[in-house]
């Protein structure tokens, strides 16, 4: 068997920057565990996988971390749009990609391309035990969860700087975004840990912005919003709080590598 797999740097407009992810198209499901071993072999962060569901423009999309399925990825999700747009000659301006979080409706927007996501308003929680040290000593302000824990820093200094000790985190949490209001023109960073699925920290996170965006949105009492993911790599988002159900978020993208997997 033969495939093809596509790499594309999302959330950015400079070839090495923002997130990359591995894009592969399939004619039919694959098994899961040969999904969950390419993807571990991709060693990305994210590989999605793509099947036509049908109708003109839509499409079934799975993401796999090197180490589980997860239900929402944006990076990736962003990466397959732009596949579908520039390698795979569909010419809609509106993709519908069906997936575990439900439909994803994902369409052009002169050089960007535009996310429609779900909302997650993150409540309150107890910070949990031992993870202000688990993160270099930082100062915790507040800590709220949807499905990702999300930890409220000082200022945008004491999320670029902060130190993570990957192996004590683990312990504590799977999935953890911190968070700060930004300067200038940005109006919050960000960054995320994914050490109970393999990735120590994730460059670009659509998906951490589900919750990100109304957390802010209603904080800042803003519905359009610029964000920074301050990983390495680094990425920039333009958000916005769509209504309580719904979230856009948009980006660039960068092709990386074209090639073809052979499998047995």
């Amino acid at each position: 068997m033969e495939l093809k797999l596509y790499q594309v740097d999302a959330f950015t407009d400079r070839l090495f920057g923002g997130n990359p992810a591995a894009v592969m198209p399939l004619r039919g499901e694959l098994p899961e565990a040969l999904m969950q071993s390419i993807a571990a072999e991709n060693n990305l962060s994210e590989t999605a996988y793509l099947r036509p569901a049908g109708a003109a423009g839509e499409y079934h999309i799975r993401w796999f971390t090197p180490a589980a399925e997860i239900n929402l990825c944006g990076h990736a999700t962003l990466a397959s749009a732009w596949v579908v747009f520039n390698k795979l000659g569909d010419t809609s301006e509106t993709l519908v990609f069906h997936s575990k979080s439900g439909p994803l409706r994902v369409r052009r927007a002169g050089d960007w391309i535009a996310l429609d996501f779900p909302s997650w308003r993150p409540e309150p929680v107890e910070v949990p035990a031992g993870i202000a040290e688990a993160l270099g000593g930082v100062k915790i302000l507040e800590a709220h969860r949807y499905r990702d824990l999300l930890l409220l820093l000082e200022d945008e200094a004491a999320v670029r700087d902060c130190a993570p000790e990957f192996g004590a985190l683990k312990k504590i949490c799977d999935k953890l975004i911190i968070t700060a209001r930004g300067s200038g023109e940005t109006d919050f960073v960000s960054r995320f840990f994914a050490p109970g699925l393999g990735i120590d920290e994730d460059p670009v996170t659509g998906s951490a912005h589900s919750q990100l965006i109304p957390f802010w949105s209603r904080r800042l009492d803003k519905r359009q919003l610029n964000a920074r993911q301050l990983s390495g790599r680094g990425g920039h988002l333009v958000c916005e709080q769509l209504n309580d159900e719904r979230v856009l978020m948009k980006g660039q993208a960068v092709f990386y590598l074209e090639g073809t997997v052979y499998l047995p």
